[in-house]
């Protein structure tokens, strides 16, 4: 049997039991946390599942093309909240504690664990930020930042387009696989750096605002080598409504 996924290609019902059912698994928190801080997250464990997208596979065309938003949600997001869920059964102690938490101490966390959560953590909390800070451009995509996100991004960084090319070079001169990254530190202050692989900002203490992953799984179906045409494509794509939420969530915890 398969069934239609809005927007994209039939799933087969082996393929949605890999989506809805290992993925079920409650034990710690990151998902929910796409408005918040690294702080609030560490105060709502929640269950790690893979986060449906509020949009359809296909709504992101042409910048993001649909087999690709469907291979990267259902294979490449699904494999690393399973690896996440199978690591972390029997570790009681630790599902009380949000992913952002466990991140943000890696380094006290059991050393058998500490690649699976920097990997397969980083993995599920950082795709988790990046579907729910996209959207169509029918829906909010596109654009550029208004109030204080707006005011706080001139008075640090000097304009919206100084930030986008900032963030298009971090994720240009990252040499293989990782993220380029608006964030916030603890000072409230906003920064833009690339981290590699699924590396995520909560292991600096950061509150990671908006990433462009520049994986080639996330571009090369449409773009192949022309990691730089995906990254302009990006912000067509990119809610800023959403982006201004995560980042005053992150000021009033501050």
């Amino acid at each position: 049997m398969r069934t239609e996924r809005a927007g994209g290609p039939a799933l087969s019902r082996r393929e949605l039991f890999q989506v809805m059912g290992v993925a079920g698994v409650a034990l710690l928190g990151a998902t929910q946390g796409l408005g918040g801080s690294s702080q609030t997250l560490a105060a709502e464990p929640l269950p790690i599942v893979l986060p449906p997208l509020p949009y359809a596979y296909n709504a992101l065309e042409p910048f993001i093309d649909t087999l690709t938003m469907q291979i990267h949600h259902t294979r490449h997001h699904i494999s690393y909240v399973n690896n996440l869920v199978a690591a972390l059964q029997g570790h009681s102690d630790l599902q009380s504690r949000s992913l952002a938490e466990l991140l943000a101490n890696l380094g006290d966390m059991p050393a058998a664990l500490r690649d699976i959560l920097r990997n397969n953590g980083g993995g599920h909390i950082n795709h988790s930020i990046f579907w729910a800070t996209l959207a169509p451009p029918t829906a909010g995509g596109g654009g550029a930042p208004t109030g204080s996100l707006a005011q706080a991004i001139t008075a640090q960084l000097g304009s919206v387009a100084n930030v986008k090319e900032l963030v298009n070079e971090a994720g240009a001169q990252r040499f293989g696989s990782g993220w380029g990254w608006l964030v916030v530190d603890n000072a409230g202050q906003l920064l833009v750096y690339g981290t590699p692989n699924q590396d995520t900002p909560y292991m600096q203490g950061h509150t990671p605002l908006l990433g462009i992953d520049v994986w080639e799984h996330a571009y090369y179906l449409r773009y192949q080598n022309r990691r730089a045409d995906y990254l302009e494509a990006f912000w067509n794509v990119l809610n800023w409504h959403a982006v201004e939420q995560r980042y005053e969530a992150a000021m009033t915890i501050a």
